[in-house]
C-alpha cells in the first residue's frame, strides 16, 4: 500500500471520529514511516501502521457507543440478530435444562387437592374467576368455543395462505420440536403428501407464536376471547398455534412466560399428562385428559409440567394465549 494513500485514508478515519465525539488522545496515529528502509519494507510498515489505526479508530468508536459494558453489547448483539428487545416476546430462549434447574420452589397448595382436571359447561366468568383463573387449578371447558368460527376454517391450507406474505413472521417464537424444520416457512414447504399425512410420509408436529399484525387480525375474525374469562381478565395479542400428526406432541416440559393460558382444541384430539413440580411429587398427583374438538383447557404452565399426544387418526390443531 502507497505510504501517502494510507497516510490519507487515516487521516479521514480520525477526522470522522473526532465528528463523532471520540476524543483525540485516543486516536493517535499509528503510521510512521521510518527512513532508510527498503522499499519493500517501508509497504510492509505503512500497511501495519495503517491496520494498526484502523484497529485504534474502531476501538475508540466501540468504547464510544458503549461496545464494552453489558447493555450496550446486548444492544449491538440483538440489532444484529434482528430482534427486537422490547417487542419479541422472547429474546433469547432459555434451554429446558437452565429453565428447570433456575425455577424458584412453587406452593404445593396449588396442586394438593386435585385428582382430576375439572370438565364444565356454562362456566359463568365469576365462579371461573373464583375458582380457576389464578389459583393454577386446571379445568377443561367442554363449551369454550361457541359462536366461534376458527374450528371450521383453520387448516394447514388456510395457515399456509395467510402466512404467505406475512413479513414479520421470521422473527417469531419457532417450535420444531423434533421435526428438521428450522421456520414456518419450511413447514408450508413441505410436500403436499406429507401435509396431508399420507402413509409413507414422515410425522411432524410443531408451534409457532404468531407477531404478525395482519395475520393476527384475520385470525382474531374466526374466534373471540373465551366466554368464561371474566371481564377485567384481558386475552393477550400473542398466539399460540399448535398442528401435527397423530402419535407426537411435545414432551414432557414447563414453560417460562409470565401468565396462565388457555388452549382450544380445534380440530383432532389431544391427550394432556400434566404432573406436579418435583417438590411436590409427594403431595400431588399426575394427571391426564383427553382434550376433544370444540373444548379449551385452561392451565398454568408455568406450575404444571406437561406433555401432549395426538390420539386422533385426524391432524391436530390447536390455538392458544395468555391471560391476565
Amino acid at each position: 500500500m502507497d505510504v501517502n494513500v494510507a497516510s490519507v485514508r487515516l487521516r479521514e478515519l480520525v477526522t470522522r471520529a473526532e465528528k463523532l465525539g471520540v476524543p483525540r488522545h485516543r486516536l493517535r496515529s499509528k503510521m510512521q514511516v521510518l527512513g532508510g528502509l527498503p522499499s519493500g519494507q517501508k509497504k510492509t510498515r505503512a500497511a501495519c501502521n495503517f491496520l494498526a489505526g484502523v484497529l485504534s479508530v474502531t476501538v475508540a468508536l466501540a468504547y464510544c457507543i458503549g461496545l464494552h459494558t453489558h447493555a450496550g453489547f446486548s444492544r449491538a448483539w440483538l440489532k444484529w440478530q434482528r430482534n427486537n428487545l422490547y417487542e419479541d416476546k422472547c429474546t433469547i430462549r432459555m434451554p429446558d435444562t437452565l429453565t428447570r434447574a433456575l425455577r424458584p420452589p412453587e406452593d404445593c397448595s396449588f396442586c394438593r387437592s386435585v385428582d382430576s382436571v375439572d370438565e364444565r359447561s356454562k362456566l359463568s366468568p365469576a365462579e371461573f374467576e373464583e375458582k380457576y383463573a389464578y389459583s393454577g387449578r386446571p379445568v377443561l371447558v367442554k363449551d369454550g368455543m361457541e359462536n366461534w368460527t376458527a374450528h371450521h376454517v383453520f387448516s394447514f391450507d388456510f395457515f399456509k395462505k395467510l402466512y404467505e406474505d406475512a413479513i414479520h413472521q421470521d422473527s417469531c417464537q419457532f417450535f420444531p420440536y423434533e421435526t428438521e424444520f428450522n421456520s414456518l416457512r419450511e413447514v408450508f414447504n413441505m410436500s403436499r403428501e406429507r401435509a396431508l399425512m399420507q402413509g409413507g410420509t414422515d410425522p411432524w408436529y410443531i408451534g409457532w407464536s404468531n407477531c404478525d399484525d395482519l395475520a393476527g387480525r384475520t385470525l382474531r375474525m374466526h374466534y373471540d376471547k373465551p366466554y368464561f374469562l371474566p371481564p377485567n381478565a384481558e386475552n393477550k395479542n400473542i398466539d399460540w398455534i399448535f398442528m401435527g400428526s397423530p402419535g407426537y406432541g411435545a414432551k414432557m416440559h414447563i414453560d417460562n412466560v409470565n401468565l396462565p393460558s388457555w388452549q382450544a382444541q380445534l380440530r383432532g384430539k389431544k391427550k394432556w399428562t400434566l404432573q406436579p413440580p418435583p417438590e411436590c411429587y409427594y403431595e400431588c398427583k399426575k394427571i391426564d385428559v383427553v382434550v376433544n374438538p370444540g373444548e379449551i383447557i385452561v392451565l398454568d404452565t408455568n406450575r404444571w409440567y406437561h406433555q401432549t399426544l395426538i390420539v386422533s387418526d385426524d391432524m391436530s390443531i390447536t390455538i392458544g394465549a395468555e391471560y391476565d
